[in-house]
């Protein structure tokens, strides 16, 4: 069975990695501008102001758009299947591409509300992802 691919963190992601590392999911915020991005970049892309800052966010978002993936892309992905994997709304403005880990993974709906959780996939790099339901609710 193949590995699956990891990440290559660089220079303008390595503080989100380090971030997911301590169960932490950072975003960037352009102050000039006010609005939220990810990917990292080293400028804001609404306004082009450098250096936007990082902020952590509460981890809590709504699924945008998903699908549920019954045939696997590569080998390395054969384990997992069935899966969902889901663009991410953030409250705080930003979106991310995450697997939805609950169990009832297979009923997740757009508008769901999620929260973040973290997958070490190896030493140096771990992953968000979601699980259906908020915080602390059963």
């Amino acid at each position: 069975m193949s590995e699956k691919p990891l990440p290559r963190p660089n220079a303008d992601s390595l503080p989100y990695w380090e971030g997911c590392a301590q169960h932490a999911l950072l975003y960037q915020y352009c102050t000039v501008c006010q609005t939220a991005q990810f990917p990292p970049a080293r400028h804001c892309r609404s306004c082009f102001a450098p250096d936007p800052e990082w902020r952590r966010s509460a981890g809590e978002g709504t699924v945008h758009s998903l699908t549920h993936v019954h045939r696997a892309p590569s080998p390395a992905f054969l384990a997992e299947l069935p899966y969902t994997l889901a663009l991410i709304d953030f409250d705080e403005g930003f979106r991310i591409m995450a697997f939805i880990r609950s169990a009832e993974h297979e009923n997740a709906r757009i508008d769901d509300r999620v929260h973040i959780i973290f997958e070490a996939l190896s030493q140096e790099i771990t992953l968000p992802q979601v699980e259906l339901g908020r915080r602390g609710e059963p």
